[in-house]
């Protein structure tokens, strides 16, 4: 069984497109947990009407660790609120992992955009993502799958990290476990913190991210002012 687990905060306009997808999955051995931090819109009644297991959030470490406390699956999947997935996203997904004997998995990303900007700035992290993929994992937070027992040996995500606390756990999986990128699936996700905090603020800022990590190590602080939620509104 898989455990799906999607962190929220105000997610009533983006939500029920993600739970809409999975409902058209052609694999179904899946439970979806969202870990919500205290919305005040209708997130939390939308989980419900389908039939998704509500329980407390937090800062996404926070609300991804809680909703794999409760989890019956075998598996994790991590997704954020924003994403889509195609109706074969589960099933070639779980094949490919079984294939490859995969403990830890991700894949590349396609942004929900016409616009060349964004899928030049996408094009580029999945370059980043493919050239790291051997000696210093990484992944998106809106797309983690992981087993289980690795999950509960890492005890989950570091929640005291403020930034990159994804490719900080999937780096640790990898120590445990083998990870790849999927080949056979990508997921599609919004481009919508690039529309309100600008592409090339957004760039230059990760740029920053990943040499600090580089050269000055995890990231306690909130130097970089991270927020969590803010984006709910749909266009």
């Amino acid at each position: 069984m898989l455990s799906i687990i999607i962190p929220t905060f105000n997610e009533e306009g983006y939500l029920p497109i993600l739970l809409g997808s999975l409902k058209k999955q052609t694999f179904k051995d899946f439970e979806v947990i969202v870990a919500d931090n205290n919305s005040s819109d209708r997130t939390r009644i939308i989980a419900k009407k389908f039939g998704a297991k509500v329980v407390k959030g937090g800062m996404p470490a926070v609300g991804r660790n809680n909703g794999a406390k409760g989890a019956k699956g075998d598996w994790l999947l991590f997704l954020d609120a924003d994403v889509v997935l195609p109706f074969d996203f589960l099933d070639k997904a779980m094949r490919e992992i079984k294939n490859k004997n995969l403990s830890v998995a991700s894949c590349l990303v396609t942004p929900l955009s016409d616009k060349k900007i964004d899928k030049f700035l996408h094009g580029v992290a999945n370059l980043s993502f493919k050239v790291s993929e051997r000696f210093s994992p990484h992944a998106p937070g809106f797309c983690i799958f992981i087993k289980t027992k690795v999950h509960k040996l890492l005890n989950g995500f570091d929640e005291r990290l403020k930034l990159r606390e994804d490719h900080d756990y999937v780096r640790r999986g990898s120590c445990l476990g083998k990870f790849g990128l999927l080949k056979l699936i990508r997921i599609s996700v919004s481009v919508r913190r690039l529309e309100k905090d600008g592409r090339f603020n957004i760039l230059f800022k990760y740029i920053l991210v990943e040499l600090h990590s580089l050269f000055l190590g995890p990231i306690y602080s909130d130097v970089f002012n991270y927020k969590f939620g803010g984006y709910s509104k749909r266009k």
